[in-house]
């Protein structure tokens, strides 16, 4: 009986942990897919280690038939008046490229917003890495 209960616990604990693993491995908040068929992909919960310059620099990406659509940039905290350059200049650099190339496109930066903009590039590849696996 004791040796049943150790097995049964033992099934229920793998049981969690492999539910946990799946659970890391894919946010099903991160992405949806709307009913044109693109995708949009929020890198709130992706990125949220990724620090601007006061804090994080969440965006939402969408991807229409393997091609960036658009990116914009979700509420943060970084200094108006240097992020509104950085969405300005940098977040167009996406539009219009293939998933494969513009997650290696590394966009100058913005004079003044550095660390914003550091924060947005990676954003960008986090959220189109996690496109390429989980589309």
């Amino acid at each position: 009986m004791k040796k049943m209960m150790n097995a049964a616990l033992a099934l229920v604990l793998l049981a969690t942990a492999t539910a946990g693993l799946n659970a890391a491995q894919k946010d099903d908040n991160a992405m949806i897919k709307m009913a044109d068929g693109s995708y949009v992909v929020n890198t709130t919960t992706l990125a949220k280690d990724v620090k601007g310059y006061r804090g994080t620099t969440p965006l939402k990406i969408t991807i229409k038939k393997d091609k960036v659509e658009k990116i914009e940039a979700l509420k943060n905290q970084e200094t108006p008046k240097y992020f509104v350059r950085v969405k300005r200049e940098m977040l167009k650099a996406w539009d219009g490229q293939k998933v494969n190339k513009a997650v290696k496109l590394n966009p100058d930066g913005v004079t003044g917003a550095t660390i914003s903009s550091d924060a947005v590039r990676e954003n960008v590849k986090r959220g189109l890495e996690y496109y390429k696996k989980h589309k």
